[in-house]
């Protein structure tokens, strides 16, 4: 019985250890949070704010863009199943990158586009994503998107989480979120679960 329970721990622990960690900020995290946790690989993505210095804020605090935080997702992924280099290309691919503090209608420092890297890989990867697809011109103006050091994640207040998947009908889903899924499923189907 020992044997097996400290082989079923060894099983755990290394299954915990394979997960990584990613933070993203790309504008309304309703709308991020619906399509990162579409990917294969991603066993959870919970939406948040990073990157301030106001500890565990509301939402109506972060709203101020007085709180330094920026809405996010915080992801935990396989990196067996998707690469960092992977939740990279679908962030870029949907949001804009170029526009400074903004997304579409949505305003303010808390909607940046900002990429808080988890570890020195990571900032590495994100760097050079960046450098690649300015060079190849991909978008018509350059880059903004933030590359900082991850600190501290705040998971946003429970009627935030799977926003979309909970209020499908509601009008911003349906004027936002809903063009971003359908952009996503026709670049990505193959990635999606």
């Amino acid at each position: 019985m020992k044997t097996i329970l400290t082989a079923l721990t060894i099983i755990i622990t290394m299954t915990i250890q394979a997960q990584e960690t990613a933070t993203f900020g790309g504008g309304c995290f309703w709308c991020t949070e619906a399509v990162f946790d579409q990917l294969k690989g991603v066993s959870k993505v919970e939406s948040g704010y990073s990157g301030g210095e106001v500890k565990n804020p509301s939402y109506k605090d972060v709203c101020t863009g007085l709180t330094g935080h920026a809405e996010v997702i915080q992801i935990t992924f396989d990196p067996e199943v998707i690469a960092f280099e992977d939740l990279l290309e679908v962030f870029f691919a949907t949001h804009d990158p170029t526009t400074l503090n903004r997304q579409g209608a949505d305003v303010g420092t808390q909607y940046r586009s900002v990429v808080f890297y988890h570890n020195e890989k990571q900032k590495e990867i994100t760097e050079l994503v960046i450098k690649s697809l300015d060079e190849e011109r991909i978008f018509d103006s350059a880059i903004v998107t933030e590359v900082s050091a991850f600190d501290t994640f705040y998971k946003a207040e429970n009627y935030h989480q799977d926003y979309f998947a909970n209020n499908a009908s509601q009008p911003y889903c349906r004027a936002v979120i809903v063009p971003k899924m359908d952009k996503f499923k026709k670049l990505f189907k193959e990635k999606i679960k």
